[in-house]
């Protein structure tokens, strides 16, 4: 590969009642938002540690001052477009991919991410157009793109429905881009992956400690 990757983390800012919702009955709007804080501080650490040029996608527009006191200074921060899911991504990976830079887009539900994978699909877009990192529910926790292949991004309502995994991966076979699978991981977005992720020695401590307040 001629350029390392640059990583992508997409965030929303942590505003109770808009995060997590999923876990409300669990932690509260308040929880939820302190959840949502606790995994973007980790997951922007993660892909610090990678190395890799790091750039934080924030979703509201006006979250810049709220998202950046939770990412440490020289982070390159950039807002989300308007848009559906995939839109917002594909317009986050233009960046890199324009520059001749592979793009790997990361969001902020897998807790039990290391920086070991982003260097693993760094890896693995020397030989494939697109790296997924399946998730437990039927989406993914990464997507990694040597080349540009927006057909992966246009999936319509489908967004955040257990089917997504399959519908990108048919939508990428359909482009004639080549596929690499990581190891599955859970995100974190119900009550259930609370109870499964708290038996998880990997589980980061400040993520334990949100979740433990009310588990």
């Amino acid at each position: 590969m001629t350029l390392e990757p640059s990583v992508l983390v997409m965030v929303k800012a942590p505003r109770a009642g808009r995060v997590k919702t999923r876990l409300d009955p669990l932690l509260g709007p308040q929880g939820c938002a302190w959840l949502a804080a606790a995994l973007l501080t980790h997951t922007v650490s993660v892909a610090i540690a990678s190395g890799f040029e790091v750039t934080v996608a924030y979703d509201p527009p006006d979250a810049r001052e709220e998202v950046a006191t939770l990412v440490p200074s020289g982070v390159g921060m950039v807002a989300q477009s308007g848009g559906d899911l995939g839109h917002r991504m594909a317009t986050a990976a233009a960046g890199p991919l324009d520059r001749g830079r592979p793009a790997v887009l990361i969001g902020t539900d897998a807790p039990t991410l290391r920086a070991e994978t982003l260097w693993e699909a760094a890896e693995r877009l020397d030989r494939a157009d697109v790296v997924i990192g399946p998730a437990a529910d039927g989406g993914y926790y990464l997507v990694g793109l040597a080349r540009a292949v927006p057909e992966v991004f246009r999936l319509g309502p489908i967004w955040g429905g257990p089917s997504v995994l399959v519908e990108s991966l048919h939508a990428a076979a359909k482009a004639g881009a080549s596929v690499s699978l990581l190891d599955m991981r859970r995100d974190l977005d119900t009550p259930e992956d609370a109870a499964a992720l708290l038996a998880d020695p990997d589980l980061p401590p400040a993520v334990r400690h949100v979740l433990t307040l009310t588990v």
